[in-house]
């Protein structure tokens, strides 16, 4: 019996939800006196560190092609968990993550529970939590299959180091060879990536026109956080898609989410209401969203964005 954690990298390199993922499944594996055995795919060069994180073991199956392919990645994983005989599987619930968790649950065989927000306990059979109804309440799911696997939603367990690196071993695992042929790849480089980021700033049509969300840029640099926007602002093509956050967009998760300009509508809401700390900046002091706030500020976003950007430097720069 083991945990097998899936250490999804990016760019080559295993980031904050990998470390997240492994400090789940390492306290899930002390909870049932078993090992924690990391799966890395494309042999990432920080592989190593999961063992700060808690992973007994790190094994990496080497990957011949440069792209995700569900189908063949879901099979790989279910194998190692058979080699290992683990009886959870833990992923992220990124992109990857959520391609996975339903086919490997069907080729194990066990039960899933996806976007769990908390560590497990153990009374009986596995407890974990999770948000529902957009995050108005969170339900507790007991799993009683022999086999289970969860994706870890980000931003809600923090990665804990306990152990030290290990030696990355090359799995006794092959990838079929993927049938899906990629003509051409585009992403974005450079920027936060919005599932990952602690600190986001986001903006609504308040802001009237693409040509004045460098106001909103300005600050996001100044914190050090990832942008994003409502679906209006994206169905207008005043801001690319993958930056729309809510019910309908990206589902995020940060430390602190500003939202400059928004009303705060109910799929708005969905979508950003696990966030820690939300501020809301709006000049109608009616705007829904001053009701999900943790703080607000009513006020023309053209008067306090700037003078907001101007304070946060001046406590950087002191």
């Amino acid at each position: 019996m083991s945990v097998l954690v899936y250490a999804e990298q990016n760019e080559g390199v295993c980031r904050k939800p990998a470390f997240e993922a492994v400090t789940f499944a390492r306290h899930t594996a002390d909870l049932l006196g078993t090992n924690c055995i990391a799966l890395t795919i494309g042999n990432p060069s920080n592989a190593s560190e999961l063992g700060s994180y808690g992973a007994t073991e790190v094994r990496n199956i080497s990957l011949g092609w440069s792209h995700f392919d569900n189908l063949v990645y879901a099979k790989a994983i279910a194998d190692m968990a058979g080699e290992v005989n683990a009886n959870v599987v833990v992923l992220g619930h990124s992109g990857q993550g959520r391609a996975l968790a339903g086919r490997l649950a069907i080729r194990l065989q066990a039960g899933l529970v996806s976007a769990v927000n908390s560590l497990p306990e153990l009374v009986e059979n596995l407890i974990v939590r999770k948000s529902v109804y957009s995050g108005k309440a969170i339900a507790s799911v007991m799993v009683k299959s022999p086999r289970s696997v969860f994706t870890i939603q980000g931003n809600s367990i923090p990665p804990a180091k306990k152990g030290t690196p290990v030696e990355v071993v090359e799995a006794n695992v092959t990838l079929e060879e993927s049938q899906i042929k990629v003509q051409t790849l585009a992403s974005e480089s450079g920027a936060i990536s919005l599932p990952d980021a602690e600190l986001v700033v986001s903006g609504g049509r308040g802001f009237k026109g693409p040509e004045n969300w460098g106001i909103l840029e300005e600050l996001a640099e100044a914190l050090g956080a990832a942008t994003a926007c409502s679906r209006p602002v994206a169905d207008s093509g005043w801001r690319p898609h993958h930056e729309h956050v809510g019910q309908t967009g990206v589902a995020i998760r940060p430390n602190l989410y500003i939202a400059i300009g928004i009303s705060g509508a109910i799929q708005h809401l969905g979508g950003v209401n696990n966030s820690k700390t939300i501020v809301v900046i709006n000049k109608d002091p009616e705007a829904p969203f001053f009701k999900a706030a943790d703080y607000g500020v009513v006020g023309d976003l053209f008067e306090v964005v700037p003078r907001l950007t101007e304070a946060v430097k001046k406590h950087k720069s002191g």
